[in-house]
């Protein structure tokens, strides 16, 4: 067969349709992360926990009816407490990539509910991992695995970290994270799958939690701003922590996937900020003058251990993944605290 004709009828073949699952589809970084995927033309599919109530306010704009042809975009109920489910949905789906960013997150409530946390952010991860070795082993089809771990692994190791720093936690949560980075490199290790753990510093948006402190504070503003409130209350204002704009975050996952080579590395700006410094920032944004007047420090916010001093080194991503952060600190404060004054004002 000539050369040009045979080119031909390989440019006609379609193109192998790329699934991917998401663990934690519903929370800030599912639903930039599936925003970025659908872009990507992925069928992209999510697990969803059972609530009373609505949960998918971040993903509701994404969503597809049933019926609906070309649907490129699905959700199935389950738990990372429930290893079955798990595995139902991973051989129902059978993805080409998992992203496992579902976790009890919030560091604070982890050492209320320390148990909890270790067996939903640690052994959720182990459940998926497991799943995936015997679902390789069954079907000969590969799949990758992105793993979130976090800066709050490293607690109080000196700064700058990057991927050969200790990890010295202190909190339950990093703790389970650090359970969960270790199995992800134990897997990848012993039995070759291709594996992945993304050290993410911590990374804002609009869509954050209203109990994370980035978030309670812009909210906190909109409200004072509005005549809601009359004050913010919050803790530990000298915290340094590097922060990023998180959809930047999610392109860096998928760019872990699409290596040669499975591996680990951190996410970061490489700046440090303090809590101090969020503050007063986005009140001067927000033309409200001295933010002193509205805020009140409230002992009971404070962690009964503390990480002090958080900065991502990240030349291994610079040069391998070719990721960088575009979005200042600056403007991802004017991003939040404009965001929150105008969704009140509707």
């Amino acid at each position: 067969m000539p050369k040009a004709r045979k080119l031909i009828i390989l440019l006609r073949l379609p193109m192998k349709k790329r699934v991917a699952l998401i663990f934690g589809v519903t929370g800030q970084d599912g639903s930039y992360l599936t925003e970025l995927l659908l872009k990507k033309g992925y069928f992209v599919h999510g697990m969803i926990r059972r609530a009373s109530t609505f949960n998918t306010a971040r993903v509701n704009h994404l969503f597809q009816e049933i019926h609906k042809k070309g649907r490129k975009f699905f959700m199935y109920y389950g738990d990372l407490a429930d290893a079955g489910t798990i595995r139902k949905i991973i051989y129902k789906v059978k993805p080409h990539e998992i992203y496992n960013l579902a976790a009890q997150s919030h560091v604070k409530v982890s050492f209320e509910i320390p148990e909890y946390t270790m067996d939903i952010t640690g052994n959720g991860a182990l459940r998926i991992l497991e799943a995936i070795r015997d679902f390789q082993l069954e079907t000969g089809r590969k799949v990758k695995f992105y793993q979130a771990s976090s800066s709050e692994m490293f607690g109080v190791s000196k700064p700058p970290q990057n991927e050969n720093t200790p990890f010295i936690p202190q909190s339950p949560y990093g703790a389970a994270k650090v359970f969960a980075c270790n199995m992800t490199k134990l897997y990848r290790d012993a039995y070759g799958l291709f594996a992945v753990n993304g050290i993410l510093f911590n990374h804002e948006s609009p869509r954050r939690g209203e109990t994370f402190v980035t978030r309670k504070i812009t909210r906190g503003i909109a409200r004072i701003k509005a005549g809601l409130d009359k004050k913010l209350y919050l803790g530990n204002l000298d915290a340094k922590r590097d922060w990023g704009y998180a959809p930047e975050f999610c392109e860096a996952m998928w760019l872990m996937l699409q290596q040669p080579k499975p591996d680990d590395y951190v996410i970061g700006t490489g700046e440090t900020h303090t809590v101090k410094e969020f503050v007063e920032l986005s009140f001067k944004e927000a033309g409200l003058g001295n933010w002193k007047k509205y805020v009140e420090i409230d002992p009971q916010y404070y962690r009964p251990a503390e990480v002090n001093i958080l900065i991502a080194d990240t030349k291994k991503a610079r040069r391998v993944l070719k990721w960088k952060p575009k979005t200042k600190f600056k403007d991802l404060v004017k991003i939040m605290v404009w965001d929150d004054i105008n969704n009140l004002k509707k």
